[in-house]
């Protein structure tokens, strides 16, 4: 009943304060328990809002290296992959069949590669000794070499047979989220299909569109924050790490594309949500309030101001921008006036009613 009573008294006093005629600005006299600001212009930064939406930098579709039958589908739509877990098993008892063949084409080449070996010391051996002709030094030197090619092109075969074998379980390239499953169970795949699509959320970006006539000026400051508002309507500020600014203009609207960088693991945003991003565009004076020192009831936003008498009446205020925890006032306050912090301790000032 208190509060309703003073509010309805504080809207009287409104009435009378929203006229021209003001107090002149004096020293204002002191008021038992009532902090108060001197309202001065200060330089604020100037910013232009715009329309973004939330992308991911690393984003991929997986694909088939090999032929095969899915045989194993270990994570689905929604779910957190870590960084290089298996997503998607192949059949892979044709690729482990060919690895037999080629480790078994490696143990036959290293066989005849020390039998070539061996033999090319004995001939050289014989050689020294003038027993045998330079044509049989030659024959023995040739087959070692061809032993030892043979062996190396054994080895090759066997490490593309394991590749081959690696390529039937198909691994995650980054940590992310899956966003798309291609492919079902027991489904035949060959090299190039796409099986699985995904996102990190680690890294995210702003892609948003800017008019021509302040790509210069964000050319010049690259400085950009990003609005987001919560469920109690707050507003919260994630400041840009980087600007990337395209070089030409697209057609038909002639704007500039930008990535503007946001800090890694930043919460609350996910790809795909539209967000408003401010980019800085120069500077200028403006009057700002602290938020805590505002009363707002519907649309109506006032402060309670001092005069010089230390008398305090509530004043109406059309408000800008917000500036953190400060709002910018467009009418109802000039430089010099005296505004107080705690709304409440005002309002009993202004009503007489006792500190509760």
């Amino acid at each position: 009943m208190m509060r309703g009573v003073a509010w309805l008294a504080g809207c009287v006093v409104l009435v009378a304060g929203c006229g021209d005629r003001r107090e002149p600005v004096s020293p204002t006299a002191a008021v038992p328990g009532l902090s108060v600001i001197v309202v001065a212009p200060e330089t604020v930064s100037l910013e232009r809002r715009l329309d973004g939406t939330i992308e991911a930098v690393n984003q991929a579709t997986v694909s088939a290296q090999t032929s095969g039958r899915v045989a194993e589908i270990l994570y689905d739509v929604n779910d957190f992959v870590p960084a290089g877990a298996v997503i998607i098993r192949l059949r892979s008892a044709e690729q482990r069949s060919g690895l037999e063949r080629a480790q078994a084409a490696l143990r036959e080449a290293a066989a005849q590669e020390a039998e070539a070996q061996a033999q090319y010391k004995r001939v050289a051996a014989i050689y020294e000794k003038r027993l045998i002709s330079r044509a049989d030094l030659d024959e023995a030197e040739a087959k070692r070499d061809s032993a030892v090619a043979r062996l190396a092109s054994a080895q090759a075969a066997v490490s593309a047979a394991r590749e081959g074998v690696s390529y039937t379980e198909i691994r995650a390239p980054y940590a992310g989220v899956v966003t798309r499953r291609h492919v079902e169970l027991g489904e035949s795949v060959s090299p190039g299909a796409p099986l699985m699509s995904g996102l990190s959320l680690q890294r995210l970006r702003v892609a948003v569109d800017i008019p021509q006539t302040i790509v210069d000026a964000v050319r010049e400051r690259r400085k950009a924050v990003v609005y987001l508002t919560d469920r109690g309507g707050g507003e919260r500020r994630i400041d840009a790490v980087g600007l990337t600014i395209f070089p030409v203009a697209a057609p038909p609207a002639n704007t500039f594309h930008v990535r503007v960088s946001l800090p890694e693991n930043a919460a609350a945003l996910y790809p795909g949500m539209f967000v408003k991003i401010g980019f800085e565009i120069g500077a200028a004076q403006r009057l700002l309030v602290p938020m805590s020192a505002l009363v707002e009831r519907g649309e109506l936003r006032a402060v309670y101001v001092l005069d010089s008498q230390g008398g305090t009446s509530l004043r109406q205020l059309r408000t800008g921008h917000r500036y953190g925890e400060r709002i910018e006032v467009l009418a109802g306050l000039r430089a010099g006036e005296k505004v107080a912090l705690d709304p409440v301790a005002a309002m009993r000032h202004l009503t007489g009613a006792p500190a509760t």
